[in-house]
Formats: C-alpha cells, structure tokens, sequence
C-alpha cells in the first residue's frame, strides 16, 4: 500500500506519491517529465515536450466557461537533493521514502521535493477531475528551477492563450506572492599549485548547522559552514604552517551550507596547539550561534603521519583570503518593503579540485543594479586573487504589478471561503513569474501554495491539512472564474 493512501485531497497526493518515486533532482528530470506526458496522453489532454523537458498540458474549458479568461497553472519539476550524513539514498536512482509524523508529510532522511512537486500534484488532479469546473487551462510545467530557472529561460510559450497565471510554488498558506527578486549564480576558480610534504594528518569537520533557503530564509541570518570553516583554517593558520589535502561544502547554490569538511597537513610538534585551537573555536561559535544554530559542532580528529600533495603557503593564503573576504548574506534591506530583504548572496558549494578552488554563489536582489555590482564586487575579488568567475543563469526579479484583476478575485475567493482576508507580499527568493512575465505580455500573475516547512534541507516537510485548505482555494478560484 501507498504511504499517502487514505490522505485528503486524495487526487493530490496519489499524484504525489507517484511522483516522488521518480529520481528528479535538477538536470535529472526526464524520467518525471515523460511521466507527466504519460499522464496527459492517457487523459486525452494536449501535451507538449521540448528538448529540455519542459511540458505543457491543455485542458479546453468546462460547459459554461467557454468565454472566460484561460487561466495558466505553472510549477517546476526539479527539486533540491539534500540528504542526511549516513544517508544511503542515491537521488539519480532511488525514490523518496515518504513518511507521515501527525499532520506533516516528510521523507527519511532527504528534502521531501514538496517544492516544487505539490505543484505538479495539484496541476495533475485537477486536468483528471470531470467533476471540477473551470476554464481553459493551460498548465506549464518547468525543469532546472533550482538552478537558475533554466527550463524556463528556453521554454517556448508562444502557444499560451492565457494571461493569468497561478503559479503554485510558494510555501506559506495565506501569503499570496506579487514579487520577488531577481538572482543569478556566480562560478568562481581560483588556481592553486600543490607540493608533496610528510606531516601530521587532520580531519576537520564543520557540522550541525541549520541551514536553509538561501533565499527565503537568509534573513534568519544561519551559520555558512563554508564560512565557518574559512575562520577555522584562518585561525589554525595564525598559529601553525599547514597544507590543505582536501575541502568541500554544501551541496547547492540555493542552500545555506550545513557541513563543510577539509583534511590538512601539520608539522606533528603543532598538534596539541591545533587541537586546543578547534575545541576552543567550538565552544565560542555554539555561544554566537546558539540562537541560530543550536547544533552547531566543530570537530577534529587526528589520522596520523601522512605523506601527501597539498597546497603550497601562497595558495594555502589565497583559500583562506577568499573565504575571510568574500561578502556573503544581507547585503541591503529595501527601502520601499519594511522588513524586506533587497540584496543577499549564498556561498553554496565549495570544492578543492587539484588545480583550483571552485566556489559556486547564489546572487539576488529586487534591484538588477545592485545585483550586477555585487557580482562585479565577488568578480574583482576573485580576480585579484588570480582567479576567474563566470555568471550563469541570471534571471530577472518579478515586479510588482500596481493594477491587478487577478489580486482582486483572489481576496474575494479566499475572503469568501475562510473568512479573513489574504496576504499579499513579495519575497527574497527566485520564482518564474519574472521570466514567465517576460515572455507572455500584460501577464497578471499571483504565487501561492501549502505550509511547507525547513525546503533545502532534510527536515522538509509539508503540513497535510494546509494541503487540502490550499487544494479548497484553488478548486474555487476555478469554479468561480466565470463570474
């Protein structure tokens, strides 16, 4: 049996279910997007497939809403694969394994994929309903979201009759999205020269931290373990000479990194000052980040006498200048929204490879000015370092609509159906309305969706009942579309 079986709506999380047994982190898509296509064939439904993967389905009218506005059902197909230490899932291959805790849904051990796959279960159970009334609907299903919305970016929407747009892919029952910010990933590599050196060996670890949306959640002001590790080495440097064998953290662009691990080289004569070091670094950052980041550890352990390629002073001194330097979170709060974020950048994804460290950071602001001077800040940086950095998939920020039709029926709808009037916000984080609102002219657009809890991290999980209230809302959006 289904571990969603018995769940209301059930159409939503059948289709949820379903499609949370098929691999489908970011470039890994295909096998969900031939799914969908399945399912609009064996419907009857029009369907379209591009060479990225993107799909698009169409549904003609109900009797009776012949003459109303088509109304544009969007969300993405990828998620954000992020796992637990210890995990054993192999996000290419395996599916989720969902479980239920009281009201939420979650999978073990791995993000859940509620964003954005609630969005795709929704477009799914509404286009198989004979019993729901509404318009024509055309439902754009994207690939690639997660890393700079490059499904999008290609996708062909001339087809598209409709110029009102839901877009499911917001994570707050009640908040209804009419802005968000634009963004872009910046690819960093500075070059490093290795030498061979006997020494001590030590592993270090930078570990239980929260993590989060780089995006959405970078207000929370998390610990960046990429950071945090750059202080740690920092640290060990001023107090002894050491090789670097290895460092890696994060796991994407989009995720405020949660562990960040590197192997160094120390004369043995320096280890119980190095030791000394971390336990002492240990304790001051579980005291600084105790709000943010109650299990926050900083770990040693020695693995000892190694003789091994690691890198020479001079890029040793440049790995640790990079990460001391490098600006990372708020950068400017908006002067128009209070309380809002207008420019944030997340170091995400930090390797050492053999000749280079890579860094992969998310850029965003609601200001495209602001946006391309504080790459071109991490750029001159980068460059004085001796390094290169390469921008890719830059989107635009989804402004602000002052005259809205669709904003006005959705209060009357939501008003009508729970009896308080919705919220209306913008956010800091990238959603597809921006490049969706560039290719479909006069687009009149709203984002929304269910409670879904800690998305980009392995504690993700998503509140059943706010599933079905949002299922509610949007079954009567359409229904009363003809009004």
């Amino acid at each position: 049996m289904a571990v969603l079986t018995g769940l209301e709506p059930a159409g939503v999380w059948k289709y949820f279910e379903e499609l949370s047994n098929i691999p489908r982190g970011s470039y890994h898509e295909k096998a969900a997007s031939d799914y969908c296509v399945a399912f609009a064939k064996a419907h009857g439904l029009e369907v379209w497939q591009d060479q990225a993967w993107n799909i698009m389905m169409v549904k003609e009218a109900s009797e009776g809403y012949e003459d109303a506005e088509p109304i544009i059902l969007q969300g993405h197909l990828d998620m954000v694969c992020e796992k637990k230490p210890g995990c054993s899932i192999d996000f290419e291959k395996d599916g989720l394994k969902l479980a239920i805790d009281g009201d939420n849904v979650y999978a073990e051990g791995t993000t859940l994929g509620g964003d954005d796959g609630i969005a795709v279960a929704y477009a799914l159970a509404i286009l198989e309903s004979d019993e729901i009334s509404h318009p024509k609907l055309e439902v754009v299903i994207t690939v690639d979201e997660e890393i700079g919305m490059l499904g999008a970016a290609v996708m062909d929407l001339s087809m598209l009759t409709g110029h009102t747009m839901l877009n499911i892919d917001s994570d707050e029952e009640g908040i209804f999205l009419t802005g968000c910010a634009g963004g872009m990933a910046l690819n960093v590599s500075i070059p490093v020269t290795r030498v061979r050196q006997t020494g001590k060996k030590l592993s270090l670890i930078v570990t239980g931290l929260s993590g989060g949306h780089s995006g959405s959640e970078i207000d929370k002001e998390h610990g960046n373990a990429d950071l945090l590790m750059g202080r740690l080495l920092y640290g060990i440097f001023s107090r002894s000479p050491f090789g670097i064998l290895t460092l890696h953290g994060g796991l994407k662009d989009n995720a405020i990194p949660r562990e960040c691990e590197a192997e160094i080289l120390i004369p043995a004569e320096n280890t119980q000052i190095v030791c000394e070091y971390v336990k002492e670094l240990n304790e001051i950052l579980k005291k600084e980040l105790v709000e943010t980041d109650p299990g926050v550890q900083v770990l040693i352990e020695e693995q000892g006498n190694a003789e091994a390629e690691i890198l020479d002073y001079h890029s040793v001194s440049r790995v640790i200048f990079y990460l001391r330097n490098v600006p990372n979170g708020i950068q400017h709060m908006s002067q128009l929204l209070n309380g809002q974020v207008e420019t944030s950048l997340n170091l995400g994804i930090l390797e050492l490879k053999e000749d280079a460290l890579t860094s992969l950071t998310s850029i965003r602001s609601s200001v495209k000015t602001r946006k391309e001077d504080l790459c071109a800040r991490v750029t001159m940086l980068v460059e004085m370092l001796g390094g290169e950095a390469e921008v890719e998939g830059d989107y635009p920020a989804w402004e602000y609509r002052t005259d809205s039709a669709l904003r006005q029926q959705v209060e009357k709808v939501y008003e009508e159906l729970f009896h308080k009037k919705p919220v209306f916000s913008t956010i800091h984080a990238g959603l597809e309305c921006g490049l969706l609102s560039e290719k479909i002219p006069d687009l009149d657009c709203v984002s929304f969706g269910p409670d879904n809890f800690d998305i980009h991290t392995p504690k993700e999980h998503l509140s059943i009942t706010s599933t079905g209230r949002v299922w509610d809302f949007l079954v009567a959006f359409l229904q009363q579309a003809n009004v």
